[in-house]
């Protein structure tokens, strides 16, 4: 008993273990709910092959609060899903792209639906489509009017922009903060449907239906052909702050091995390399 309390001491302390020989070191990060989503398995593999690294990631702050966190010190890292703000790069963050994955629109399993086309998804947001069948009401799960995910959906066509204002403004609209709320929130409404990050999806393999956007099946070939075109970014935010222990792990999950990791769960790739010091 003794023996394990020490462990976690050292563990919690970030100190060396007599006997054991190797100092844990802790690295901080949040973000995004489907960066941190993409950042399980990568983690989980450096930690395998970095035994004396512990990664801690707590429940998703959302980019713009994780790189407020970082700034203060709270943090050694961030993943982001959106640019910096000027105030944010005032203050020392810096950023890196990283990958895509596509933002998918999913659905509680019961609805008779495979595909939506764009003119349906403008239906949907602006309130003309309000039932999938007779006595099946439609449920639309709403994220923040200034969440990337808004802004994205925003981006397909200027009549989605339009109805996207529209579902804003109705009363009673279902609203989820986090990433991991909407996914939460869609599969246990009877009806409901929204969007969400692939990456999400197959980390978290939440009881969804994914559904084809005109056709097309939300996948990284799909985004990278730019035939699918809904696309999250997902960024590294570091400062001058950063320590040695987390930018081993962002040359890490710059590396093939992180590289070919973070495509198995529907991140495409984009950085050519990690930032620089």
């Amino acid at each position: 008993m003794r023996r394990i309390l020490l462990w976690v001491l050292a563990i919690s302390l970030g100190t060396a273990l007599p006997g054991l020989g190797q100092t844990i070191e802790e690295i901080r990060i949040n973000g995004s709910g489907t960066a941190l989503d993409l950042l399980k398995p990568l983690a989980e593999a450096y930690q395998r092959k970095h035994p004396q690294v512990r990664i801690a990631i707590e429940k998703p702050l959302g980019s713009s609060g994780a790189i407020k966190a970082l700034l203060a010190g709270a943090l050694d890292l961030a993943l982001s899903s959106k640019p910096l703000t000027a105030e944010e790069a005032g203050r020392g963050a810096r950023l890196q792209g990283y990958g895509r994955t596509p933002l998918a629109i999913v659905a509680e399993k019961s609805i008779p639906l495979s595909d939506f086309t764009t003119q349906q998804l403008e239906d949907l947001y602006a309130g003309r489509l309000t039932q999938w069948k007779p006595g099946s009401p439609v449920r639309l799960v709403l994220r923040p009017q200034s969440d990337i995910d808004t802004q994205i959906l925003r981006s397909l066509s200027p009549g989605l922009n339009q109805a996207v204002t529209l579902a804003h403004g109705r009363p009673g609209m279902l609203m989820a903060v986090t990433d991991p709320e909407a996914m939460a929130l869609i599969a246990r409404t009877q009806g409901g449907v929204g969007a969400s990050g692939l990456a999400s999806l197959l980390v978290e393999k939440p009881p969804l239906q994914v559904l084809t956007l005109n056709g097309v099946r939300p996948t990284t070939a799909t985004l990278a052909s730019g035939t699918y075109p809904l696309a999250k970014e997902i960024s590294v935010v570091t400062t001058a702050k950063t320590t040695p222990a987390a930018w081993a792990f962002i040359d890490f999950i710059y590396s093939a091995a992180g590289r070919a990791q973070a495509e198995k769960v529907g991140v495409l790739v984009t950085g050519s390399s990690a930032p620089s010091r």
